[in-house]
């Protein structure tokens, strides 16, 4: 993606914001190098993961999806007929298992009862439709339907979460009360809509945070350690 801005920088038209976040994203790309994420086979697996991973490690996730696929639920039909009571015991690992079970049985049946069980059919309306539909599935929150429709749907929607926040904040970049659609913004105002980028630019912001910008600051060997830059998002 590095290479891919530097060889379009004179084609794409980046605002001033633009191009104080892409300094950023040259930073962390360089010492970071491509995350690839999101690690999933299938956008059902995908979508799974985005609701496991809610307020959990990662490892956490793969543990319940590696019980899930063991017991071949990682479908619709898998997932839509198996009780939750039952679901949430393979998913115990990832925490909130009661929770969660229910969470995916309720997207499950969206996609049942709307769409036929084809996650297809949901994915090819517009990403405004797609949104909203997201969110009306009872335990879907912001982040995880724009992380679905970015990883999932594969739609340049920038997607916002705590890492997100703490580490513009910190930077002097956005003012602390901003909310998720003032940051959202932030990002989709000010840069090409390009999913690739707005994955690996996301994906890069959660592996600073969990590595450096944490609730008590690990600033030393940051990549963004030097990035004194106070500017105001507007």
């Amino acid at each position: 993606m590095a290479a891919y801005l530097q060889n379009h920088r004179n084609e794409i038209v980046i605002t001033a914001t633009g191009q104080v976040l892409m300094e950023i994203y040259d930073l962390l790309f360089s010492a970071f190098g491509p995350q690839n994420w999101w690690p999933a086979e299938t956008e059902l697996e995908m979508m799974v993961g985005a609701i496991l991973a809610q307020n959990t490690s990662w490892n956490n996730v793969e543990k319940a999806i590696h019980n899930i696929r063991e017991k071949n639920l990682l479908s619709i039909r898998g997932l839509g007929q198996i009780p939750a009571s039952i679901l949430a015991e393979y998913i115990r690992p990832a925490g909130y298992y009661k929770l969660k079970a229910k969470r995916l049985k309720n997207l499950i049946k969206l996609i049942e009862d709307k769409y036929n069980g084809d996650i297809n059919r949901i994915f090819c309306l517009d990403t405004d439709t797609i949104r909203k539909e997201l969110l009306s599935v009872q335990g879907i929150g912001m982040e995880t339907a724009d992380s679905i429709i970015l990883y999932g749907a594969g739609r340049p929607l920038f997607v916002v979460d705590t890492y997100t926040y703490r580490i513009l904040t910190r930077h002097g970049l956005v003012e602390e009360e901003a909310g998720y659609n003032d940051l959202q913004l932030s990002f989709m105002d000010n840069l090409p809509h390009d999913t690739d980028l707005f994955k690996e630019f996301h994906a890069l912001l959660v592996k600073t945070g969990k590595g450096f910008c944490r609730k008590k600051p690990l600033c030393s060997n940051c990549p963004l350690e030097d990035f004194r830059r106070h500017y105001q998002i507007r």
